[in-house]
Protein backbone atom coordinates (compact mmCIF):
# COMPACT_ATOMS: atom_id res chain seq x y z
CA UNK A 1 0.00 0.00 0.00
CA UNK A 2 2.89 2.36 0.70
CA UNK A 3 3.13 3.13 -3.20
CA UNK A 4 -0.32 4.94 -3.01
CA UNK A 5 0.91 6.73 0.30
CA UNK A 6 2.82 10.42 0.32
CA UNK A 7 5.62 10.72 2.47
CA UNK A 8 3.75 12.58 5.08
CA UNK A 9 1.22 9.76 4.91
CA UNK A 10 4.22 6.92 5.84
CA UNK A 11 5.72 9.42 8.61
CA UNK A 12 2.01 9.53 9.98
CA UNK A 13 1.91 5.91 10.25
CA UNK A 14 4.94 5.11 11.40
CA UNK A 15 3.42 6.73 14.45
CA UNK A 16 0.59 4.59 14.98
CA UNK A 17 0.69 0.82 16.28
CA UNK A 18 1.30 -1.43 13.95
CA UNK A 19 -2.47 -2.31 13.27
CA UNK A 20 -3.57 0.80 13.25
CA UNK A 21 -0.59 1.84 11.10
CA UNK A 22 -1.78 -0.70 8.57
CA UNK A 23 -5.67 0.17 8.42
CA UNK A 24 -4.24 4.03 8.11
CA UNK A 25 -2.53 3.11 5.11
CA UNK A 26 -4.96 1.29 3.64
CA UNK A 27 -7.81 3.17 3.81
CA UNK A 28 -5.95 5.98 2.32
CA UNK A 29 -4.96 3.69 -0.75
CA UNK A 30 -8.68 2.91 -1.43
CA UNK A 31 -9.37 6.34 -0.68
CA UNK A 32 -6.70 7.64 -3.32
CA UNK A 33 -7.06 5.10 -6.05
CA UNK A 34 -11.55 5.43 -5.97
CA UNK A 35 -10.46 9.23 -6.23
CA UNK A 36 -7.99 9.28 -8.74
CA UNK A 37 -10.91 7.08 -11.14
CA UNK A 38 -13.25 10.12 -10.44
CA UNK A 39 -10.90 13.13 -11.00
CA UNK A 40 -8.44 11.42 -13.76
CA UNK A 41 -5.66 12.05 -11.68
CA UNK A 42 -2.66 10.27 -10.41
CA UNK A 43 -4.03 8.80 -6.71
CA UNK A 44 -0.91 10.53 -5.47
CA UNK A 45 -1.78 13.71 -6.61
CA UNK A 46 -5.37 13.89 -5.20
CA UNK A 47 -5.15 16.18 -2.45
CA UNK A 48 -6.63 14.60 0.50
CA UNK A 49 -6.54 16.07 4.27
CA UNK A 50 -7.00 12.31 6.03
CA UNK A 51 -5.03 12.56 9.43
CA UNK A 52 -5.81 9.49 11.99
CA UNK A 53 -9.05 10.29 13.82
CA UNK A 54 -10.15 13.04 11.73
CA UNK A 55 -12.74 12.97 8.35
CA UNK A 56 -11.37 12.93 5.25
CA UNK A 57 -11.41 16.22 3.39
CA UNK A 58 -10.58 17.52 0.04
CA UNK A 59 -10.04 21.64 -0.72
CA UNK A 60 -13.10 23.53 -1.53
CA UNK A 61 -14.83 22.70 -5.02
CA UNK A 62 -13.68 18.99 -5.46
CA UNK A 63 -16.69 17.89 -3.36
CA UNK A 64 -17.34 15.82 -0.08
CA UNK A 65 -15.94 12.37 1.08
CA UNK A 66 -16.42 9.80 4.21
CA UNK A 67 -15.47 6.37 4.66
CA UNK A 68 -15.99 3.71 6.98
CA UNK A 69 -14.44 0.30 7.70
CA UNK A 70 -15.05 -2.75 9.42
CA UNK A 71 -13.12 -5.65 10.50
CA UNK A 72 -13.08 -7.16 6.46
CA UNK A 73 -14.47 -4.04 4.03
CA UNK A 74 -14.23 -0.64 3.28
CA UNK A 75 -17.01 1.94 1.48
CA UNK A 76 -16.34 4.74 0.48
CA UNK A 77 -18.60 7.81 -0.75
CA UNK A 78 -17.88 11.02 -2.35
CA UNK A 79 -20.85 13.83 -3.39
CA UNK A 80 -20.60 16.97 -4.23
CA UNK A 81 -22.53 18.08 -0.67
CA UNK A 82 -21.59 17.38 2.69
CA UNK A 83 -22.31 13.79 3.65
CA UNK A 84 -21.62 10.49 6.31
CA UNK A 85 -21.52 7.01 5.96
CA UNK A 86 -21.22 3.89 7.73
CA UNK A 87 -20.54 0.17 7.41
CA UNK A 88 -21.17 -2.91 9.97
CA UNK A 89 -20.72 -6.62 9.60
CA UNK A 90 -24.69 -7.72 9.78
CA UNK A 91 -23.25 -10.63 11.82
CA UNK A 92 -21.37 -8.26 14.63
CA UNK A 93 -21.42 -9.80 18.01
CA UNK A 94 -22.87 -7.05 20.17
CA UNK A 95 -25.64 -7.17 22.60
CA UNK A 96 -28.28 -5.09 21.67
CA UNK A 97 -30.92 -4.48 24.15
CA UNK A 98 -27.53 -3.05 26.69
CA UNK A 99 -26.92 -1.11 23.66
CA UNK A 100 -30.28 -0.09 22.95
CA UNK A 101 -31.08 0.74 26.74
CA UNK A 102 -27.87 2.78 27.14
CA UNK A 103 -28.19 5.19 23.60
CA UNK A 104 -31.66 4.62 21.77
CA UNK A 105 -34.48 4.00 24.21
CA UNK A 106 -34.72 7.35 24.66
CA UNK A 107 -34.46 8.57 21.47
CA UNK A 108 -36.89 6.59 20.07
CA UNK A 109 -40.21 5.20 21.42
CA UNK A 110 -40.75 2.75 18.82
CA UNK A 111 -38.23 0.69 20.11
CA UNK A 112 -40.13 -0.35 23.62
CA UNK A 113 -41.81 -3.00 22.57
CA UNK A 114 -41.41 -7.34 22.16
CA UNK A 115 -40.02 -7.11 18.71
CA UNK A 116 -36.70 -5.45 19.20
CA UNK A 117 -34.04 -7.82 17.12
CA UNK A 118 -30.33 -7.23 17.10
CA UNK A 119 -30.75 -6.22 12.99
CA UNK A 120 -32.81 -3.42 14.09
CA UNK A 121 -30.33 -1.78 16.56
CA UNK A 122 -27.53 -2.70 14.19
CA UNK A 123 -29.24 -0.27 11.68
CA UNK A 124 -29.97 2.37 14.17
CA UNK A 125 -26.23 2.14 15.07
CA UNK A 126 -24.84 2.19 11.75
CA UNK A 127 -27.54 5.01 10.80
CA UNK A 128 -26.59 7.12 13.74
CA UNK A 129 -22.86 6.67 12.94
CA UNK A 130 -23.27 8.07 9.84
CA UNK A 131 -25.16 11.08 10.58
CA UNK A 132 -22.07 11.81 13.09
CA UNK A 133 -19.24 11.41 10.43
CA UNK A 134 -21.49 13.99 8.41
CA UNK A 135 -21.47 16.35 11.73
CA UNK A 136 -17.68 15.46 11.77
CA UNK A 137 -18.60 15.04 15.21
CA UNK A 138 -17.35 12.81 17.77
CA UNK A 139 -19.24 9.60 18.67
CA UNK A 140 -19.11 9.60 23.03
CA UNK A 141 -20.07 13.04 22.52
CA UNK A 142 -22.98 13.18 20.08
CA UNK A 143 -24.68 9.58 19.96
CA UNK A 144 -27.05 10.48 23.12
CA UNK A 145 -28.12 13.47 20.96
CA UNK A 146 -29.62 11.60 17.45
CA UNK A 147 -33.06 10.82 17.25
CA UNK A 148 -33.60 8.07 14.32
CA UNK A 149 -37.06 8.21 13.29
CA UNK A 150 -36.85 5.09 11.04
CA UNK A 151 -40.63 5.51 9.51
CA UNK A 152 -39.72 8.74 8.08
CA UNK A 153 -35.70 7.58 7.00
CA UNK A 154 -34.59 10.91 9.30
CA UNK A 155 -32.20 11.73 11.70
CA UNK A 156 -32.41 14.93 14.09
CA UNK A 157 -29.73 16.52 16.26
CA UNK A 158 -32.27 18.44 18.87
CA UNK A 159 -29.11 20.18 20.46
CA UNK A 160 -27.51 21.08 16.99
CA UNK A 161 -31.23 21.95 15.22
CA UNK A 162 -29.90 18.92 12.60
CA UNK A 163 -31.96 17.44 10.39
CA UNK A 164 -30.78 14.79 7.92
CA UNK A 165 -32.18 11.88 5.96
CA UNK A 166 -30.57 8.91 5.55
CA UNK A 167 -30.44 5.21 3.42
CA UNK A 168 -29.97 1.50 4.20
CA UNK A 169 -28.54 -0.62 2.17
CA UNK A 170 -27.80 -4.25 2.81
CA UNK A 171 -24.82 -5.62 0.62
CA UNK A 172 -23.88 -8.87 1.43
CA UNK A 173 -22.67 -9.51 4.95
CA UNK A 174 -23.04 -5.71 5.92
CA UNK A 175 -25.64 -2.94 6.59
CA UNK A 176 -24.35 0.31 4.92
CA UNK A 177 -26.07 3.61 6.06
CA UNK A 178 -26.07 7.16 4.32
CA UNK A 179 -26.62 10.66 6.30
CA UNK A 180 -27.14 13.61 4.33
CA UNK A 181 -29.43 16.55 3.54
CA UNK A 182 -31.11 16.43 0.27
CA UNK A 183 -35.15 15.42 0.44
CA UNK A 184 -34.96 13.84 -2.75
CA UNK A 185 -34.39 10.22 -3.91
CA UNK A 186 -30.37 9.89 -3.62
CA UNK A 187 -28.23 7.23 -5.81
CA UNK A 188 -24.62 7.79 -4.32
CA UNK A 189 -21.96 5.85 -5.71
CA UNK A 190 -20.48 3.17 -3.31
CA UNK A 191 -17.27 1.75 -3.88
CA UNK A 192 -16.70 -1.43 -1.39
CA UNK A 193 -13.72 -2.97 -1.63
CA UNK A 194 -13.18 -6.38 0.65
CA UNK A 195 -9.85 -6.61 2.68
CA UNK A 196 -8.57 -8.46 5.41
CA UNK A 197 -6.53 -6.86 8.28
Amino acid sequence: MQDVATVEEIKTAKNLSSSRSKIFLETRAYLRQSLSTLFDLDPLEIPINAYPGEPPSLPYGMGNISLSHCKDAITIVWHKNKIGIDIERTDRDFNHIKLAKKYFFHTNKSNHNNNLTKNMILNQWCTVEAAIKWDHGKLAKDINHWHYLEKRKELTHKKKNIHLNYSQINFYNWTIALAYEEKTSFNPEIICCPRSF
